[in-house]
């Protein structure tokens, strides 16, 4: 029996772990730094929702063991995409653009990732309790990117940094925890010759 190729699980994977490092990378520096060439910044934000969209994507397809980690990314990969792009040509007032509208994508991540969590928990993997935790959390920072309580640029860049703090470290939660690849995975539809017998009186 062929077995399926595990290559396109593997680069999801490793994507999605690649990605929310470097998710929580411009997280802290929005937080640290945070009227420090927004320009920069906001191009590194647009270039890095791209590719993050791209290995969502690339992980809906995958179709892992569990089908836990990506099964909500075709939509989440493509408005990844769609803001990434809009992000590019508007990088120096990014905050202003994206702020509303990533903070949606972080809320409805963090409501879909907790439907994972209580998911996960029937197949036995220990870390949902901490999915769930987390995914509390970005919904949190995602309502108040959304609302947007404080005035002034650089607290809301710094809001901005702890949303994509969560979302980077929610995403990497979920994929060391549900993501389970196996060598020798089956496909899903097992291929079987069968002979047609017919009965002659």
């Amino acid at each position: 029996m062929k077995m399926r190729s595990m290559t396109p699980m593997r680069v999801a994977k490793g994507g999605y772990i690649l990605m929310s490092a470097i998710f929580c990378a411009l997280g802290v520096l929005f937080i640290v730094r945070p009227g420090q060439s927004l320009k920069v910044m906001g191009l590194a934000l647009g270039i890095a929702m791209i590719a993050f969209g791209a290995f969502k994507l690339v992980g809906y397809f995958s179709r892992d063991l569990y089908r836990l980690a990506f099964q909500y990314d075709l939509e989440f990969g493509i408005l990844l995409i769609v803001l990434g792009i809009i992000a590019l040509p508007r990088s120096e007032d990014v905050m202003g653009v994206l702020a509303a509208a990533l903070g949606i994508a972080i809320l409805a991540d963090g409501l879909f990732k907790v439907r994972i969590a209580m998911d996960a928990r029937p197949f036995g993997i220990r870390g949902w309790w901490m999915i769930l935790a987390l995914a509390v959390v970005t919904c949190a920072a995602g309502v108040l990117l959304v609302l947007r309580p404080w005035q002034g640029a650089q607290l809301l860049a710094r809001l901005l940094g702890v949303s994509l703090l969560c979302e980077g470290v929610l995403n990497l939660c979920v994929a060391l925890s549900t993501v389970k690849i196996i060598d020798h995975q089956r496909p899903d539809v097992i291929e079987t010759e069968y002979t047609e017998i017919t009965e002659y009186e």
